[in-house]
């Protein structure tokens, strides 16, 4: 009989207690979940890009169309804190896609960024992310990206 084990959810400060040094860099060497996640090509300009008084967490660019992308993580639930930031950092880098990732979004977050979406051109993204680690006895830790926000082409086809 093969053997099984059981398939565990693992917290997130368990395995990067702080956002900046832990998990910035992982996601900057690790990226491929994220862009895998989002069926986009991503590739890093640099991490902890200044705008103005404030620090973006990780600039990239689409590779597709050569637009840039920022991603604010937030290991922790959706808060307005981190709503302001992904607005400010897209304004003073004039992204073209913003991710937020965060452990849980309250519904409304979630609304606020279908809003940004279903109000502003196809040419603007906002992406909501959910992101779970599991692990399975003691194999490695494997991450899980969960877009919970709509797509400006499904919010403009309903």
């Amino acid at each position: 009989m093969p053997e099984f084990n059981r398939f565990r959810r693992v917290q997130l400060r368990d395995i990067w207690p702080h956002e900046a040094r832990n998990f910035t860099p992982w996601l900057e060497e690790n990226l491929v979940f994220l862009a895998e996640a989002l069926d986009m090509d991503l590739e890093i300009e640099t991490t902890e890009k200044r705008v103005g008084d404030f620090r973006a967490d990780i600039v990239c660019c689409n590779r597709v169309d050569n637009s840039r992308v920022i991603i604010e993580n937030q290991l922790e639930k959706s808060n307005h804190l981190h709503l302001c930031k992904v607005l400010t950092y897209a304004a003073g880098l004039d992204a073209a896609t913003i991710i937020w990732i965060a452990e849980k979004f309250c519904p409304e977050h979630r609304d606020v960024l279908n809003w940004l979406n279903r109000n502003t051109s196809a040419a603007l993204q906002f992406f909501g992310i959910e992101i779970e680690v599991f692990q399975i006895a003691d194999s490695p830790y494997a991450p899980k990206f969960t877009v919970v926000t709509d797509t400006y082409e499904q919010l403009t086809d309903k």
